[in-house]
């Protein structure tokens, strides 16, 4: 059995709205409603769905009731306001560790407002059927397939040996060129291989997780601070507590991380019969 954890709790402040129940066709289903449908045909059975709680009402009335009759739902609220200076939701490895006592099973994680494709998740499944403790995985793509003609994106750039990961840095303002716009002008080559968040775990996850969120309270601004995923990995990789290996797609990403890429994201879709 493997579950599919999906992060849902952004406040999209770039596209200026709830990204993850914006409708992408006529009959008003959203990117997660396909993710959800590929992952159900390449074998997950069970969707935790990572929230924030004045969203709950909204989001099974938009979402959740539909999805809910293809697969079995349960629900996690990440609680942003943990801290009197916090804003916004502190970052995607702390929504996962909000799932610590609702998910028993290898696993994977997505992000709600991302379309990843079919052979994307069946790469996922099928490590995850074999997995054991401390082996993990992640889907990587090639920067090209990722990038908005419409702003910056920020990309997890990863390093790569022998088909494992041995590094991965956050980086920021990423442009349509693939040019870093940080004052470098550095262009980073178009095939160079970034996660788009499409991890697959096993359960042991959640100790490495509770241990580097002691040490992101301790030592991190927590009015702006986030707790990533792509932290978490590199520490772990770093100490030798896991290994991830790195299966690359072919598969062209699409997301709305700008309102003005919903209509191509639309066509795109479409045009991949994946609507």
């Amino acid at each position: 059995m493997c579950t599919l954890v999906v992060l849902a709790a952004g406040m999209g402040s770039r596209f200026g709205g709830l990204k993850q129940m914006q409708a992408v066709d006529e009959s008003g289903r959203t990117l997660l409603d396909y993710t959800v449908a590929n992952a159900c045909r390449v074998g997950f059975d069970k969707a935790v769905f990572v929230i924030r709680q004045e969203m709950y009402s909204d989001f099974y009335s938009v979402v959740g009731r539909r999805i809910s009759q293809s697969i079995n739902c349960s629900y996690v609220f990440q609680k942003q306001y943990e801290f009197p200076r916090r804003q916004k939701p502190l970052g995607t490895a702390h929504a996962l560790l909000c799932c610590r006592e609702a998910v028993e099973d290898p696993f994977a994680v997505v992000n709600a407002d991302d379309y990843y494709g079919l052979q994307a998740l069946d790469l996922a499944y099928r490590h995850l059927v074999n997995a054991q403790q401390t082996q993990y995985a992640m889907v990587g793509y090639k920067l090209y397939n990722t990038v908005s003609g419409n702003g910056c994106v920020s990309r997890g750039v990863c390093e790569v040996d022998g088909g494992f990961l041995s590094n991965i840095k956050e980086v920021p303002r990423i442009d349509s060129n693939c040019v870093v716009q940080d004052g470098s002008g550095v262009k980073l080559p178009t095939d160079t291989v970034v996660s788009m968040n499409l991890w697959a775990f096993t359960p042991d996850v959640f100790g490495l997780l509770s241990e580097g969120y002691g040490r992101f309270i301790k030592t991190s601004d927590l009015s702006t601070a986030e707790y990533q995923i792509p932290t978490v990995i590199a520490q772990a990789l770093e100490s030798g507590k896991a290994t991830v290996r790195v299966y690359g797609t072919d598969d062209k990403w699409y997301g709305i991380t700008y309102r003005e890429d919903l209509s191509f994201v639309c066509k795109a879709l479409l045009a991949d019969n994946a609507i």
